[in-house]
């Protein structure tokens, strides 16, 4: 094959990756593990931008850190909506302020609340800077590959394979389902019909509807679970619990098993960005 046609089926390649939603940067797609001896923590990530028309709004947060002693892996999918800039706020510090609660290690369900809290505080009184947009979180916090705090305000999930089952960790924050509380509001089934999640953050037109205190579950890890998946709604609205964690629960390489479910996602026709963490342990 010649330069100039080995050039055009690259040239088309790359356009057909682009349709189809697959030609990702670096930094929307990777890999990781633990460096304890004592616990194995894998990760692997997969995002892409939907086609609803406008920029990538969602991020994530993949990493460890070594603090007082102990491994943390740190997790989370931000689903921004109206603009970037509050979900990028998010990534850059919504763990600082949950590690930086004096009661985290004492308390971490109460220092994840307190710092959910704060963060959107902190969101709404500079919305001038952040703009009137908001956004869904799911975050993970992995303690020295032991336990497990799952917290999550909004419609992102995180669904856990234990026993080769399905168990939901995370409360979809839709207004259907938080009616009672919305309707002395008035608003239902959107959000002042505008938003279809009921808790979220920023969001500062909205927010005498909007909750920030996020649900938060805890699970001591054990031999019997599998991995962890956390996903932006691009991916649950085409896709069940079971079903991704059926399609992935072979899959070792978390990254390999994240581009399954976001290239699924993409063939069941979801035009939402796509955002999905695997996390495997053991």
């Amino acid at each position: 094959m010649d330069k100039r046609n080995s050039a055009a089926t690259g040239g088309i390649l790359h356009k057909i990756k682009k349709a189809a939603c697959l030609d990702s940067s670096p930094s929307d797609i990777g890999k990781g593990k633990s460096k304890s001896s004592d616990s194995k923590v894998f990760h692997g990530f997969h995002l892409v931008k939907g086609k609803s028309g406008h920029d990538m709004e969602d991020y994530h947060v993949a990493e460890y850190r070594t603090i007082n002693g102990h491994v943390l892996g740190l997790f989370a999918i931000f689903d921004g909506h109206l603009g970037d800039r509050v979900p990028s706020y998010l990534k850059d510090n919504l763990f600082n302020n949950i590690l930086g609660e004096p009661i985290f290690w004492n308390d971490p369900e109460k220092a994840i609340k307190n710092a959910y809290c704060s963060t959107d505080r902190f969101i709404l009184e500079n919305a001038g800077q952040l703009g009137p947009g908001g956004s869904t979180a799911v975050t993970a916090i992995v303690i020295d590959g032991r336990d497990l705090w799952v917290a999550n305000i909004g419609d992102s999930r995180a669904v856990l394979c234990e026993r080769g089952s399905a168990n939901q960790l995370t409360v979809d924050h839709e207004p259907h389902v938080e009616r009672r509380r919305i309707e002395k509001q008035g608003d239902v089934p959107r959000v002042n019909g505008q938003l279809a999640v009921a808790r979220a953050f920023g969001d500062q037109s909205l927010k005498a509807h909007l909750s920030s205190e996020p649900d938060i579950r805890h699970v001591p890890i054990d031999t019997t679970i599998e991995l962890v998946i956390l996903a932006s709604d691009g991916l649950w609205k085409v896709m069940s619990n079971h079903e991704a964690v059926e399609m992935v629960r072979s899959i070792k390489d978390p990254l390999a098993a994240a581009k399954r479910l976001t290239t699924e996602a993409l063939a069941r026709k979801s035009k939402d960005d796509i955002s999905c963490i695997v996390i495997r342990f053991g």
